[in-house]
């Protein structure tokens, strides 16, 4: 009888303490979940699950904290005995379900949300697959907060807090994507960075960071792509991603193909899309039956001439706004010690030509066709980098991150109008070299005391060239061209360069459990260089110019927590942009008026002030938040009537424009504030809704600030199920009326809006503004099984016809779209 209890004891010994495999999965459908982080306190020991959610967990002692971790749930720490009483299982919730508890690194190095006071958005990997957007613009658009212009639909140009463009920087995985050409008004480099290789996005608003420092006076874009990671074991994961959508017959595939093992990983991505033309809404409820209709179009090509516009027999389909588009993304990571690892990051984007469809659409005074040919060339962007980060454990330096890259870009403009055999080419290329350190020291052993410093240069390399080409025409067809001739550069035809250099640091202290201070200061220096050589066109007073500007901007804010139900924030902070290549050099045409360089152009700055609200409610089941603020912008850069030697105009491209230039204006202000609500209903229900408002308006001449979005916002409801999510999405954007418009600058596209009175002298009396529009979106997923998501959008239910403010393409109609998503 004593030998069978000893074997009873030692049987179930042998369960509990070598059947120490364990199983993580999903809180709501039991799936597995693959590629989660398993580590122990001190991280000497560390490996990920395989892709059935399996690990052995055999390395660690009984008492220990095991800590589990991926960036689509929410982290779990549980010690290897309450494993056994669950039965072996470890259950984790999506980060989506519990926003306030994301862990972000908006900072450069992990924070709780509860530490940080700026208004931060984050958009996860598990919600840029379940809303599937076609392009990182829409899916910018989906944010609380951001609105999205489009001039043509390979574009957006993302709006934050009255802000876009180059007062709005765009960093993907710490290297920032603004360069020295980037311009005050719309820009479409946002798309250059696939949504199918994105495993999170972070939108930073305001001036207040001073980790990212110039450019972010409206805010921050991070995108973060895809990355490997290391394991134990050699594992091989792969996915595939496709799309199908009705509304412009998208085609969009991606695949990815991950390598993992103990001294390297890899992950290799390739994304490829394909857009049509795109349609309209056919549903004019706002009253304006022919407002975007396209009636006419060109079939111009490189190689066919036709000198007759040809009539549109579906005026809805907006021609001239497809295009393609291939991303590249490569990483590698090696561990060099087990402080120290080294990673190795190639991107590559690359499209076809983009046509610009308001340029196509626009008419000449005796209401025909403008332009035959108006086009982007292929938009390249090609990045490599390398990041080593370390933990070298110093008094000074617990943790670090250091990140070298290089980027060539480049970019081309062609137009040529109708009944003309004169061809424009402009081309663009900027080579930019950077080097960023970042670094961070807990002060106290609790971590309630951090000091993080650290430091950014690089420097932009500018190459303009002009040249234009006369077609030689046989028929319809082209064979090639009879005659050169000379043209102005877009930018210095003498080259320019553009030099950056900044140190930070910033101080977090948590004095108790109620609050957290933060203070921060940043120096930067820019030094801007520029020659032109060709005079023929234009005669400068200078035709060589070197600028240095310097600033110290700062930000100083504070987080209460009165109890668990309230979360107050604080911010004070300040912002600084210098000049850039385009601001000061650029030479352009845009409805008779032509941008002229302007060498005496001076720094920008921002002055913010805000206040956020956090309330939690019946166990934080519910989320109310509300965040706003004041931004007072000195010597702030607009577009302004400008003389060069005393003329006001000058022959540009065979047609007398005036002249404009970028000046330096006195005091304005941008006020606003973004509404949230985040509501668990029963089990299965949730309710998310936002609504954002903003009003810019200028001290010294009471003129209306461009970029300005009338009121805006969202409602979900979303229903899950264990296999089936559920979702209705209802979209609304208030009116902006006439007088809401800056006119002068004319970057607000206000001749876009719905004409009235074309009779009418004054402008405002002769266009309505932006229309409101609601629209209604359904959207669905059905997990299949355990390796295969599929999901099924309705989007513009109604068709309804609108346009996005400032916006000179038409916003898509009603749209299927299905996609599915597998896991190898």
């Amino acid at each position: 009888m004593s030998r069978i209890i000893v074997f009873i004891f030692i049987w179930f010994t042998s369960i509990q303490f070598w059947g120490q495999t364990i199983q993580v999965v999903e809180v709501e459908t039991d799936f597995p979940i693959d590629r989660v982080l398993v580590y122990n306190k001190n991280k000497s020991f560390y490996n990920y699950t395989d892709k059935n959610g399996k690990i052995d967990i055999t390395t660690f002692d009984t008492d220990d904290i095991i800590n589990f971790q991926h960036i689509s749930f929410i982290d779990k720490s549980i010690t290897k005995k309450e494993i056994y009483s669950l039965n072996n299982i470890v259950s984790l919730e999506k980060s989506s379900e519990q926003i306030e508890e994301v862990i972000l690194s908006a900072s450069r190095s992990k924070e709780k949300r509860a530490r940080i006071a700026e208004h931060i958005e984050v958009i996860t990997q598990h919600i840029i697959q379940e809303q599937s957007p076609q392009t990182s613009a829409d899916l910018l658009a989906l944010t609380p907060g951001v609105k999205v212009q489009k001039s043509q639909f390979g574009g957006g140009s993302p709006v934050l807090r009255g802000m876009e463009s180059n007062r709005v920087l765009l960093v993907v995985d710490g290297v920032r994507l603004n360069n020295a050409i980037y311009r005050k008004g719309h820009l479409q480099n946002s798309i250059t960075v696939s949504p199918n290789l994105l495993e999170r996005t972070e939108v930073i608003f305001g001036p207040s960071s001073i980790i990212y420092g110039s450019d972010a006076l409206g805010g921050v874009i991070h995108y973060y792509t895809k990355k490997p990671r290391l394991s134990e074991n050699s594992l091989i994961n792969s996915s595939l991603f496709t799309r199908y959508s009705s509304v412009n017959n998208e085609i969009s595939a991606s695949y990815t193909l991950e390598y993992s093992a103990e001294k390297w990983a890899s992950l290799t991505a390739i994304s490829t899309s394909k857009f049509g033309d795109l349609k309209m809404g056919t549903n004019h409820n706002h009253g304006f039956e022919n407002w975007g209709l396209v009636p006419y179009y060109s079939n111009n090509t490189a190689t066919y001439y036709n000198d007759t516009p040809l009539i549109n027999s579906n005026t809805s389909l907006q021609k001239n706004t497809g295009y393609n588009q291939i991303d590249l993304l490569q990483k590698f990571l090696i561990p060099l010690s087990s402080n120290t690892n080294l990673s190795f990051n190639i991107q590559y984007s690359n499209s076809t030509d983009v046509p610009r469809f308001d340029k196509l659409n626009e008419y000449n005074d005796d209401e025909s066709l403008r332009y035959a040919e108006w086009y982007y060339g292929p938009q390249k962007r090609f990045l490599v980098s390398s990041q080593l980060n370390f933990r070298p454990q110093y008094k000074l330096m617990e943790k670090g991150q250091i990140t070298l890259a290089f980027q060539d870009i480049n970019e081309s403009r062609i137009e040529r109008k109708y009944n003309d055999l004169d061809k424009f080419f402009r081309d663009e290329n900027v080579k930019v070299w950077s080097l960023n350190g970042d670094f961070h020291v807990p002060l106290t052993p609790n971590n309630k005391r951090i000091l993080s410093y650290g430091f950014e240069t690089s420097y932009n390399d500018v190459t303009s060239k002009a040249i234009g080409q006369v077609l030689n025409v046989n028929g319809n067809q082209i064979d090639g061209f009879s005659d050169t001739f000379n043209i102005q550069s877009r930018f210095p035809d003498g080259g320019s360069s553009y030099t950056n250099f900044a140190i930070y640091t910033n101080y977090r202290f948590d004095h108790s459990k109620k609050g957290t201070l933060n203070i921060g200061a940043r120096y930067t220096n820019t030094l801007l260089k520029a020659a032109w050589i060709d005079d023929s066109f234009i005669t400068l007073p200078e035709m060589e110019v070197s600028l240095s500007n310097s600033a110290v901007s700062g930000t100083l804010s504070y987080i209460y927590k009165p109890n668990n139900n309230w979360r107050l924030s604080s911010i004070l902070s300040s912002g600084f942009r210098s000049p850039n290549i385009d601001d000061i050099g650029k030479i352009r045409e845009k409805r008779g008026n032509v941008s002229v360089p302007n060498t005496a152009l001076k720094p920008e700055h921002a002055y913010n002030a805000e206040i956020g609200i956090l309330h939690y409610i019946n166990s934080k089941k519910i989320i109310i938040g509300f965040n706003t603020y004041y931004t007072l912008l000195h010597n702030y850069i607009n577009r302004g009537i400008h003389s060069i030697n005393d003329q006001d105009s000058l022959l540009y491209d065979g047609e007398w424009a005036t002249t404009y230039a970028n000046v330096n204006k006195g005091n304005a202000y941008i006020v606003g504030g973004t509404f949230s609500l985040i509501s668990q209903l029963g089990k299965s229900f949730k309710l998310k809704s936002a609504a954002t408002y903003t009003k810019g308006q200028a001290y010294d001449d009471d003129e209306a600030l461009s970029s300005i979005p009338p009121f805006f916002g969202n409602l979900n409801l979303s229903y899950q199920l264990k296999k089936l999510n559920f979702g209705i999405d209802f979209k609304f954007n208030g009116r902006k009326k006439p007088q809401d418009y800056n006119l002068f600058e004319g970057i607000d596209n206000f001749e876009e809006t719905p004409l009235i009175d074309s009779e009418a002298s004054d402008l405002r009396d002769r266009y309505y503004g932006t229309p409101t529009w609601q629209t209604l979106n359904l959207l669905g997923q059905y997990k299949l099984n355990r390796y295969t998501n599929i999901y099924l959008h309705i989007d513009n239910v109604f068709d309804i016809h609108y346009k996005e403010f400032a916006s000179g393409v038409s916003a898509p109609g009603r749209n299927i779209s299905i996609a599915v998503n597998t896991q190898f």
